[in-house]
């Protein structure tokens, strides 16, 4: 088998196989790396025939199940090891496979990408990277959503993680580092913030700038921000919220009026611009879970096909720079 390859999880998300399929389809006319379909082999083949493509850059693997978005992660993980997730999964743990992207369910994939491909050694908890826009540049954040009960020092590690990631993927060398905390002075916040500030401020391998108070992050003063899953997931699902909330209402009150209307067509380029700058994910496509042996990018659960190429694309980069063996080398 072909170890150049980046795997993906054909049957997860809400709009799989079709839209997967087709990202996977334009996926393949620009990255260099072969894309391995896993899941329903005659049903990838089905989706496949509407498209011309280099049939040697994309294969089939076949995997008879499917985890679904009901299923509870663990028991998922244990007992469908047919599934399109887990081949996949140990795709990437034997080394067939340079990464994994999948759209599905994201308890059962952190449990999964946890138990079957494993921590890099010296890495407490591996955590969610997901990048926010902001009014300068994008914000890296994490952890997203593998570690609602986090300690002080797996912050740290979010913290170092994600610097190495931001210099050696997004090229800003030494990336600020915020904490997320409700207040920007020393002494605010809970006793695992507080802990979390004093091991970060002593660190030497990051540019720890303090704390950060959520309605700083869109402004972007701060490359990284670090905080517990249960905290960035908030910070995220508000975010996304906002953005959709936002948009409804200008969209509502363009339309109000006549004159409102006409402003609204001139004024549409720059619309555009904003709604593709703060509020389009598509070109990102997905959050890589850091601290892993190999990749595992996790797409939303509602990805089209843009996003579906955003993420591949983003495991293209994150496999140029062998961020796997940066982090350990960043970490031991």
């Amino acid at each position: 088998m072909d170890l150049k390859r980046i795997a993906i999880d054909a049957m997860g998300g809400d709009n799989a196989p079709f839209e997967v399929v087709k990202g996977v389809v334009e996926a393949s006319k620009s990255v260099k790396y072969k894309l391995a379909l896993v899941g329903k082999e005659e049903v990838i083949l089905n989706e496949l025939k509407k498209y011309k493509y280099d049939e040697s850059k994309i294969e089939v693997i076949d995997a008879r199940e499917v985890v679904e978005n009901c299923d509870n992660p663990t028991d998922a993980i244990k007992n469908k090891k047919n599934s399109s997730m887990v081949v996949g999964l140990n795709l990437v743990k034997e080394e067939k496979a340079l990464a994994l992207v999948s759209a599905g369910n994201t308890g059962a994939l952190l449990t999964g990408a946890t138990i079957i491909v494993g921590r890099i050694k010296g890495v407490k908890r591996p955590a969610l990277a997901t990048m926010l826009p902001s009014e300068k540049n994008r914000v890296l954040m994490l952890d997203s959503g593998a570690n609602v009960d986090a300690k002080a020092e797996y912050l740290l590690q979010y913290a170092q993680m994600g610097s190495i990631y931001f210099e050696n993927v997004l090229g800003k060398e030494k990336p600020s580092v915020g904490l997320v905390n409700i207040g920007s002075e020393r002494e605010k916040g809970n006793a695992l913030v507080k802990e979390a500030y004093s091991l970060l401020e002593d660190a030497k391998n990051i540019n720890f700038v303090g704390n950060v108070e959520a309605r700083d992050i869109t402004l972007g003063n701060v490359d990284v921000i670090v905080c517990d899953a249960f905290v960035g997931n908030v910070i995220l699902k508000v975010m996304e919220g906002l953005g959709k909330t936002v948009l409804k209402i200008l969209q509502r009150a363009l339309l109000s009026s006549l004159r409102s209307k006409i402003g609204a067509l001139i004024a549409k380029p720059a619309f555009k611009k904003v709604k593709d700058e703060f509020f389009d994910y598509d070109d990102i496509g997905g959050a890589p879970f850091l601290g892993l042996k190999g990749l595992v990018v996790k797409a939303h659960g509602s990805s089209k096909a843009n996003a579906i190429v955003g993420a591949i694309k983003q495991c293209e980069k994150f496999i140029d720079a062998d961020m796997v063996s940066k982090i350990s080398e960043g970490l031991n």
